[in-house]
């Protein structure tokens, strides 16, 4: 049985993860393969297109709560009728390579209107703030948001411009840009936050040391060719949050050992 009330817990606790199937991935096969890698690498949450037939493929192969992303207020409203936890305004990543960009004025009112359609529901909505704008921009739609009533703040971070690296080099450029939003909004606002973009195994403690109360992976997974592959990735970041907790739990700890030793 989904429920999103799990994927809050882990909110609050400061370990969610939510596998990123697409915003514009539509492959069916690929979307089965996605959500049930992240249900087997023991994952928070799901986020897929908005798109009846991937929802419910999302449906049938996952227990974990279900986003569904989109930029369209009707269909976002439509996906809270198929029976959606989640709806997000975002993710933006895939629309910036077809050439589109968002301003803080455009998220607002998307967002607006999609809250007008699903006004008296029950549902969890997250907004992405865009990484193409300003960060001074971003604090101030994110801060706007809060006012709204959103539930979750997602960043983003876009690879600085005329940089033409590639492959890990390229990941570390773009998880530096979210991160270092992370940072600055979870300074700003008070709901959670979740850094995504660019974020691996590698880069998921550093998101979480930034402020971020979950991260968003999606090209770290669902670029992979086997779902082996996927489950894999997914417990190694996993596993890397479960590491950082427990060394933080260990701080304290030691702190006290040594208040002890030099009494």
């Amino acid at each position: 049985m989904r429920s999103i009330e799990v994927f809050k817990r882990h909110l609050r606790e400061k370990r969610a993860i939510k596998i990123i199937s697409g915003i514009d991935n539509y492959n069916l096969d690929s979307v089965k393969k996605v959500v049930s890698a992240a249900q087997m690498g023991l994952a928070s949450a799901v986020d897929v297109a908005c798109d009846k037939e991937v929802f419910d493929v999302a449906a049938k192969n996952t227990t974990l709560p279900i986003f569904v992303s989109s930029i369209h207020p009707f269909k976002l409203a439509q996906a809270v009728k198929w029976g959606a936890d989640a709806i997000e305004i975002g993710n933006f990543d895939a629309l910036y390579k077809k050439g589109q960009t968002f301003s803080a004025d455009e998220v607002y009112e998307i967002t607006l209107e999609t809250m007008s359609l699903v006004e008296g529901k029950d549902i969890f909505i997250c907004v992405t703030t865009p990484g193409n704008i300003d960060i001074k921009e971003q604090i101030e739609l994110a801060k706007n948001l809060e006012l709204l009533g959103v539930d979750l703040i997602q960043t983003e971070g876009m690879k600085p411009q005329g940089l033409k690296t590639v492959g890990a080099k390229a990941l570390l450029e773009t998880a530096q840009a979210t991160i270092g939003n992370t940072l600055e909004l979870s300074r700003h606002v008070s709901i959670p936050v979740m850094s995504a973009s660019g974020i691996s195994a590698q880069t998921t403690p550093l998101a979480f040391a930034a402020g971020a109360s979950a991260v968003g992976v999606g090209s770290a997974v669902n670029k992979l060719d086997t779902q082996i592959e996927m489950v894999a990735t997914i417990r190694n970041i996993v596993a890397s949050v479960a590491y950082r907790n427990s060394i933080n739990k260990e701080i304290p700890r030691n702190q006290k050992e040594l208040e002890l030793f030099s009494k």
